[in-house]
């Protein structure tokens, strides 16, 4: 079996990386190192040492509008220790076909890097974003999500539904056209959507459905699979305990098998 070896970055307000390496470590990752951008930038730490890269969530640069592409200018302009664009790095580890995860805002960097969706394989090209929610506020509430057994996806491999928390006010995704969003439905790009707990079905009422992205996207992944972003928190669900209705005695799934797909697809490579 591999070594997996996975790199949490940090940095600029991110608060959640404590959270999503716990998780990885409990999906049975030998490593799961949180790293400062910085270190990144500066040489000290090489993407190329690992095979699983993750953006995870809190409030990068105050959560205001507009952070995740502040975030994004970074990995476009700035250079390595070697001065070399930053950006290279990224792209080599995604061409080696090495996973990356993006959770909250993290999905957003991805989104505004334009790793996500990377329609007809086009990489670093804007092709969605993420903008505020319908509800106008900020929504902290747990939510059903289902999977499309369709994608491409490996980190959702073998989930129908599964139980997850959202923390954010801007988490709806909006496209340029209706072609572009229904290629994402029609090439199965969207991996998770927002169902409601009473029926299972997908749907688009609130709050079941917390920021009223259209189609119910709450995940999206690229035509490799090897990429996922999602707005909900699979970190935030480490433990049964986490969940709010724990002692009415129904099995629930935990938001770590998320990490362990992820782990095991790493393993088996």
């Amino acid at each position: 079996m591999a070594t997996v070896k996975a790199l949490v970055l940090t940095g600029y307000g991110t608060n959640s990386h404590k959270e999503t390496a716990h998780a990885i470590r409990m999906a049975g990752a030998d490593e799961a190192n949180i790293v400062h951008f910085s270190d990144v930038v500066s040489g000290a730490v090489k993407l190329r040492d690992y095979q699983f890269l993750l953006f995870p969530g809190g409030f990068l640069d105050g959560d205001d509008l507009g952070a995740a592409h502040a975030a994004a200018q970074r990995w476009l302009y700035l250079k390595d220790d070697e001065e070399k664009p930053l950006l290279d790095q990224l792209n080599t580890f995604l061409e080696d076909g090495k996973l990356v995860m993006g959770i909250c805002n993290g999905f957003q960097l991805l989104v505004k890097l334009g790793v996500l969706p990377a329609l007809d394989g086009k990489r670093f090209e804007r092709q969605v974003s993420l903008t505020h929610n319908l509800s106008a506020r900020y929504e902290d509430r747990w939510v059903q999500l289902k999977t499309n057994k369709n994608s491409p996806c490996v980190f959702t491999k073998g989930i129908e539904f599964i139980q997850v928390p959202v923390r954010h006010g801007e988490g709806r995704i909006v496209t340029p056209d209706d072609v572009t969003l229904e290629r994402l439905e029609k090439e199965n790009l969207i991996c998770l959507q927002y169902t409601d707990p009473r029926t299972g079905e997908i749907t688009q009422e609130y709050p079941y459905n917390p920021n009223g992205s259209p189609k119910a996207i709450a995940g999206l992944t690229d035509p490799t699979g090897h990429v996922l972003g999602l707005m909900p928190h699979p970190e935030a669900f480490n433990h049964i305990t986490n969940h709010p209705q724990w002692t009415n005695g129904q099995d629930k799934t935990l938001g770590t098998v998320i990490f362990e797909n992820a782990v095991k697809y790493l393993k088996e490579k």
